[in-house]
């Protein structure tokens, strides 16, 4: 029985859940949800215990002094709630945590005992994958569930993946099959510039979830931090000539197949999209999945303006261990897990099994096939 103590009584709740590891491609994700915990202030009330879910050999608990006393932080899931104001003010139930090594359905059940406990209406799972997408053009996001019902209500993509899931994919079927509506909504990430932080495909994501759920999120200092975050990569791809000219084929690619888009319809409805957020770009900083400071450009140890990271040659593959995203063997038994991976890669856009993001220097011949949002 799930006892909630100093929890108010909720408005209109939605919950909107995000994982760090292989569902969280540039830990897009996971600091999405970290800056609507951070810019609408919002206070922790529940976490899982990290005993049934985590193994502490792939997600290790840190040590930290506090006052002169050593303490340590355990790798788990948080439950939040803040209240989103305005015209027509809503609580969410924010859930930040890392994807569990084991017990995925216990970890699922409990999550909609909180759901459920709270009077959840809607539940809205944060992804990032990586796949063959342009950084110089707008991040794609596509909304999916498993409701055709909702898909029709909310105009989403009904998701028709197969294969190897992550725990955003179990997360939302366990969602169906409870009678709970969930919506996935999952962000492409350059394959060929991984590293976190990827303050666009953030943005991105924000921007979607306000229009799902026709809110206004104060996105501070974030969309400076995308445009930092472009110029960097934009000056550190034109010092390659081979990824410049790959860089200039997907957007040859990008633009051809979205030339069908650009009707007037669609021109309306961005300009409706820009006039909505246009007054809600407050000063302040964006929360990274830390809780620090989220700039792209940060300030270095030597006190400097760190660069970003230099964008992989086309087609490189491999994950580095310990890269943000995870370890491999962060999915149960080791097997793949998430979206739109290869059984062989086990990681979005091939990448090593359990990371998000991070390649080598190994160039094969070919660039790796596009992603595909599963759910």
């Amino acid at each position: 029985m799930i006892e909630l103590e100093g929890v108010p009584e909720l408005i209109d709740p939605v919950m909107v859940a995000a994982f760090e590891g292989w569902n969280d491609a540039g830990d897009a994700a996971s600091t999405a949800v970290a800056h609507l915990e951070r810019e609408f202030k919002g206070e922790v009330f529940a976490a899982l215990d990290a005993e049934d879910y985590y193994d502490f050999q792939v997600n290790r608990p840190t040590v930290f002094m506090d006052g002169g006393v050593r303490k340590i932080t355990w790798p788990t899931t948080r439950l939040s709630v803040v209240r989103v104001g305005g015209d027509k003010p809503r609580d969410l139930v924010l859930v930040r945590g890392i994807e569990p090594s084991m017990r995925w359905r216990s970890f699922c059940n409990e999550l909609l005992g909180f759901a459920h406990e709270l009077g959840v209406e809607l539940v809205v799972v944060l992804g990032a994958l990586l796949g063959d997408t342009p950084h110089t053009r707008p991040v794609p996001v596509s909304g999916v569930t498993s409701d055709p019902d909702l898909a029709r209500r909310m105009d989403l993509e009904e998701t028709k993946y197969e294969g190897p899931t992550g725990i955003v994919g179990v997360l939302q079927e366990a969602c169906t099959h409870a009678g709970v509506p969930a919506v996935s909504l999952w962000a492409a990430v350059p394959h060929y510039v991984s590293q976190p932080p990827n303050p666009k495909a953030t943005l991105a994501l924000l921007n979607r979830l306000e229009d799902l759920l026709d809110l206004r999120v104060p996105l501070g200092e974030l969309p400076e931090d995308a445009r930092a975050w472009q110029v960097g990569v934009d000056q550190l791809a034109a010092e390659d000539s081979e990824v410049a000219e790959y860089v200039q084929t997907l957007e040859e690619a990008r633009d051809t197949a979205e030339l069908p888009e650009a009707s007037g319809e669609a021109i309306a409805r961005e300009f409706e999209r820009y006039l909505r957020r246009r007054d809600v770009n407050p000063p302040g900083g964006h929360a990274t999945a830390d809780g620090g400071d989220g700039s792209y450009l940060r300030d270095s140890p030597g006190g400097g303006r760190a660069r970003p990271p230099k964008p992989t040659r086309p087609g490189t593959s491999g994950a580095a261990e310990g890269s943000p995203g995870g370890t491999a063997g962060d999915a149960p038994g080791g097997a793949p897990d998430g979206p739109g991976q290869d059984a062989a890669g086990g990681a979005p856009g091939g990448t090593a099994e359990g990371s998000s993001s991070g390649r080598d220097e190994g160039t094969p011949d070919t660039p790796d096939a596009p992603d595909t949002p599963e759910d």
